[in-house]
């Protein structure tokens, strides 16, 4: 078995690729369109890719450059892109006892590559077994570097693409919709996306700014551990196990 894994860990470049390649498809059209998007609010090609290299979060980035478009100052747009992106603490967390074998650095380097569409991919594999750091890491620069490639060639080409052309201004939706799909594999997880969702699109009525992004993920995540807990529940899985 050592001999086995051993042998499936020298191919871990070629097997991140080839689980990271569907985000970096999904990431062409919309890297694409924040290019697009971020031409026509007047950056340069320079400036979106120190955007993409330092940020590294797409919808912190679409949310700064409709900022920018508004005339924000420099620290509301810093603090919403903060908040924005406090779910990749909860992201980063929920993976940790699948990282506890890396070094200080890789773990740095992990954080850094952190998105919502990689740690889909990355959570995904970790669960069904044979996956490790390494492969994770790949997963995560080659997304990265398919977006910081993708938001260039969009500011380059800015003038010449049309902003709502092909429906792109709803790519990152789709993503994310198909994201949650293949994450969905029992009563206590659809719950939790319904939940998350519910409690979002409220707090999103009441309140401004990006907090109720936080607030449905953290609503969605406590209500059903909480429901996890319960013997109804724990009834209810034991049963779903046994039945044939």
């Amino acid at each position: 078995m050592d001999a086995e894994y051993q042998d499936k860990e020298k191919d871990f470049l070629k097997q991140g690729l080839v689980a990271a390649w569907p985000i970096c498809m999904g990431y062409m059209p919309i890297g694409m369109a924040l290019g697009v998007l971020a031409q026509k609010a007047g950056l340069s090609v320079f400036e979106m890719a120190l955007m993409s290299v330092i940020v590294f979060a797409g919808s912190a980035q679409f949310i700064c450059v409709s900022m920018l478009v508004s005339g924000a100052a420099s620290i509301p747009i810093i603090i919403t892109t903060f908040v924005v992106n406090l779910r990749h603490v909860l992201l980063s967390s929920s993976l940790a006892k699948h990282l506890d074998s890396m070094s200080l650095k890789g773990l740095a380097l992990y954080a850094y590559g952190v998105t919502d569409e990689s740690f889909g991919v990355n959570y995904t594999r970790f669960i069904e077994g044979g996956w490790s750091p390494k492969k994770a890491l790949v997963v995560n620069h080659a997304s990265n570097l398919c977006w910081i490639l993708c938001t260039i060639a969009g500011a380059w080409f800015g003038e010449l693409i049309p902003q709502g052309a092909f429906g792109i201004d709803y790519a990152l939706i789709a993503m994310f919709i198909g994201l949650l799909i293949f994450q969905i594999r029992g009563l206590i997880y659809v719950a939790s996306a319904v939940i998350a969702g519910l409690a979002a699109s409220v707090m999103h009525l009441y309140t401004e700014g990006n907090m109720y992004v936080i607030v449905g993920a953290m609503t969605g995540a406590t209500v059903c551990l909480a429901l996890r807990r319960t013997a109804f529940f724990k009834r209810f899985e034991k049963a779903r196990e046994e039945k044939p």
